[in-house]
C-alpha cells in the first residue's frame, strides 16, 4: 500500500495488476503558533494511506509531494512555495513517469486549499496530455457535511484551526504546541463571486490562524479522519471518475 516501502519489481506488477496510484499533496507553510509546517502534507498522506486501507481498490499511496502554492503564507515565515508552473511540472512528471511505469490513471489527495484552484486546471491538462484519468479530491471536500457535524465552533475546515488541531491530537499530540493556541480570529471571507490575490496576513493577522483551535480534540480528529477517508475511499471504488478522458485533440475529433 506504501510505495516507498515496494520494490521495483513488487510496483511493476502493480501496475500490471491495474492498481491505483495515489499522490497525496500539500505544502510547507506556517500553521499559526500552535502547529507544524508540515501539516497539510501528513495529514494528506494518512488521509490517503487510511482510504486506501479501506477501498475495494486495489490503491499504492506514494510519499506526498510537500511543495505546493503557499505564496500567500510568506508573511509569517516558516513557509516554502511553489509557482504554478513548477507545480504543474511535477504533477506532469507524475503523470509522465506513472505512464511510463504502465500505470494508467492517477488520484491526487490534496490536503492543502491554496493548491485546489491550480490542482483542477492541473489534472485536467495531465489527463488530457497522458491519455489518463487523473482525479484530484481535497480531503475536506471527500466529506463535508460530516465534518461540518464533527466540529463544534465552525462548519468546516478553516487553517490551523478546531478541525486541523483536532486531526494532530489524534496522530501525534506531542506535535502540537498546546500553551500557544492562539484564541480564534475569524475575519469576514472575501466577497463571492470576483478573483483576487489576499496574503494570508490580510485575512487572519497577526496568529495565522482562522478558526477556534481551543475546541479541538484528538476523538474530533479520528472522527474527521474516519469521515474524509471513508469518502475518498468511496471516490477510488467510483467506476465513473475512472473513465479514459476524451481525446479532444485528436486530429478530426469533430467530425467523429
Amino acid at each position: 500500500m506504501r510505495w516507498e516501502r515496494l520494490t521495483a519489481p513488487e510496483l511493476k506488477q502493480l501496475a500490471v495488476d491495474g492498481a491505483l496510484p495515489v499522490l497525496p499533496i500539500g505544502s510547507l507553510e506556517q500553521h499559526g503558533p500552535h502547529l507544524p509546517v508540515w501539516t497539510d502534507s501528513i495529514t494528506a498522506q494518512e488521509m490517503a494511506l487510511r482510504a486506501a486501507a479501506k477501498a475495494r481498490t486495489k490503491a499504492v499511496v506514494m510519499p506526498p509531494i510537500w511543495l505546493g502554492l503557499s505564496e500567500h503564507h510568506l508573511p509569517y515565515g516558516g513557509t516554502i512555495s511553489a509557482d504554478y508552473a513548477t507545480f504543474h511540472g511535477m504533477i506532469r512528471c507524475v503523470c509522465r513517469s506513472l505512464r511510463a511505469i504502465g500505470f494508467a490513471r492517477l488520484l491526487v489527495v490534496n490536503g492543502h486549499g491554496g493548491n485546489i484552484d491550480p490542482l483542477a486546471v492541473s489534472v485536467r491538462e495531465c489527463a488530457v496530455e497522458f491519455a489518463m484519468p487523473v482525479v484530484a479530491i481535497t480531503w475536506p471536500q471527500a466529506a463535508p457535511t460530516e465534518i461540518g457535524n464533527i466540529l463544534t465552533t465552525q462548519s468546516g475546515v478553516m487553517h490551523a484551526c478546531e478541525g486541523e488541531t483536532a486531526i494532530w491530537l489524534a496522530l501525534d499530540a506531542a506535535q502540537v504546541r498546546h500553551d500557544l493556541v492562539p484564541a480564534p480570529i475569524n475575519t469576514a471571507p472575501p466577497p463571492t463571486g470576483a478573483s483576487r490575490f489576499y496574503s494570508f496576513w490580510e485575512r487572519a493577522a497577526p496568529t495565522g490562524v482562522r478558526g477556534d483551535a481551543r475546541a479541538a480534540t484528538a476523538a474530533k480528529g479520528e472522527a474527521i479522519f474516519d469521515a474524509a477517508s471513508t469518502g475518498i475511499a468511496a471516490a477510488m471504488d467510483n467506476d465513473a471518475l475512472w473513465t479514459m478522458p476524451d481525446d479532444v485533440w485528436a486530429a478530426g475529433r469533430a467530425f467523429r
